[in-house]
């Protein structure tokens, strides 16, 4: 099997049990993060380095409570993953739902996560955030 599938599908592992500290030890101290969604979510944007992507990891929760979160489809390279996939969110500032397709784009370095590019529809969240 493809150690970057591996370490990708751990991560999204580690996400699903709620163990943000456990997938933040599988990437680079300054890993690069950024994620393309609606201008209302405190969590659209670029972060860096471990701190930081664990307050974007609590500004999600903070912001939405996520029903279901299925990555469905990977396709991976020696050093990139590419992961299409889909959730069911609860907007909680309204209690509006919204469904969304998404992709991560993962790429690594020596072994671990050094840069994540996240998007969604982000109509549809901001739709549900009105």
């Amino acid at each position: 099997m493809n150690d970057a599938l591996t370490l990708i599908q751990t991560a999204y592992g580690c996400f699903g049990r709620g163990d943000i500290p456990a997938l933040l030890a599988l990437t680079t101290p300054d890993v690069d993060w950024q994620f393309h969604g609606d201008h209302d979510a405190g969590y659209t944007g670029r972060v860096s380095g471990h701190a930081q992507v664990g307050e974007w990891f609590g500004e999600v929760a903070r912001l939405d409570d996520i029903q279901a979160f299925e990555p469905r489809e990977f396709l991976a390279g020696a050093d990139h993953v590419t992961v299409i996939g889909h959730e069911r969110t609860i907007a909680r500032a309204t209690g509006r739902v919204f469904e969304t397709p998404w992709v991560h784009v993962w790429q690594l370095r020596d072994g671990r996560i050094a840069r994540f590019t996240g998007f969604f529809d982000t109509q549809a969240a901001a739709e549900a955030r009105r």
